[in-house]
């Protein structure tokens, strides 16, 4: 059974940072695409950034591009997301997820429960 566990969220002021982690469990880890989205009440799951299974390639959100890194360690099956700069509209939940083929263009077969992660002013 393929288990995605995110942790790292929580409350945090605007400019700051959090690391959000993502432990999987259940998969051939380095044969996934990795990669985080989030979601806010009333609106639709959105992209955040995704890793190649190597972790050669990383993609991301053009509103998150320069503030968030995605890494993974497919040693330790995990992927992590680096969040600096925070500002009030990264206030979400965020998920894992992980698929086979590429999670950019595909909707990713595995999600995680997800984290919140909440940004003040």
């Amino acid at each position: 059974q393929v288990q995605l566990v995110e942790s790292g969220g929580g409350l945090v002021q605007a400019g700051g940072s959090l690391r959000l982690s993502c432990a999987a469990s259940g998969l051939g880890f380095s044969a996934y695409y990795m990669g985080w989205f989030r979601q806010t009440p009333g609106k639709e799951r959105e992209f955040v950034a995704a890793i190649s299974k190597s972790g050669g390639n990383t993609y991301y959100a053009d509103s998150v591009k320069g503030r968030f890194t995605i890494s993974r360690d497919n040693a330790k099956y995990t992927v992590y997301l680096q969040m600096n700069t925070l500002n009030t509209e990264d206030t979400a939940v965020y998920y894992c997820a992980a698929d086979l083929r590429t999670v950019v263009t595909y909707t990713p077969r595995y999600w995680g429960q997800g984290t919140q992660v909440t940004v003040s002013s």
